[in-house]
């Protein structure tokens, strides 16, 4: 079965995006066409990227960075969870995509993003890194707006065309993950 990583792009305290990537989560796993899971960058507290070799090589020397390689690894395909800060994705998420390379190629990646301007800044930036990476993004996406989906900017209450949004992009990942299997095979 096609296995699909729900990934928290935010380590901010107080961050918005884990009631996000709950709701994404919550609703992906009613599904039947696909595993899913929530990979909290939390859990894997990887520092500024510490690697001496490039990541394209696969060469990974750090503990840390070998236990985030085998997760991603163990994916098909994303939702990357993403705020916007200053016109683009956090830190903490550019970082952790920096770590890795291969486990990253030929895999489908959808984007749910939050912000004033419902994150959509923060997904260009993605698109452009998802590409030098050799994935596939999709073309549907969530911006979810801090004016009209969260009540005091803080409390998450996605509208209901929200739901449908993320149903599309849902479908669009999982099918462009299972139409890359066998370049990932191949590989």
């Amino acid at each position: 079965m096609t296995r699909i990583g729900i990934i928290l792009g935010s380590t901010r305290p107080g961050r918005n995006g884990e009631a996000v990537a709950r709701w994404v989560t919550e609703i992906a796993q009613r599904r039947t066409d696909a595993e899913y899971e929530l990979v909290d960058l939390l859990d894997y507290k990887l520092p500024h990227l510490d690697e001496a070799i490039p990541p394209s090589m696969g060469q990974y020397s750090q503990p840390h960075t070998q236990e985030w390689a085998a997760k991603i690894a163990s994916f098909d395909g994303y939702v990357m969870v993403t705020p916007e800060y200053n016109h683009s994705t956090s830190g903490a998420l550019k970082n952790a995509i920096d770590f890795l390379y291969g486990e990253w190629n030929n895999k489908a990646v959808g984007f749910v993003s939050y912000g004033s301007a419902g994150g959509t800044r923060a997904v260009e930036h993605l698109r452009l890194i998802a590409g030098e990476l050799q994935m596939a993004d999709v073309r549907a996406q969530v911006a979810l707006s801090l004016f009209t989906d969260f009540e005091n900017f803080s409390v998450f209450k996605p509208t209901d065309f929200q739901h449908d949004a993320l149903t599309v992009t849902l479908d669009q990942v999982v099918a462009w993950s299972t139409a890359l299997a066998p370049l990932r095979a191949a590989a």
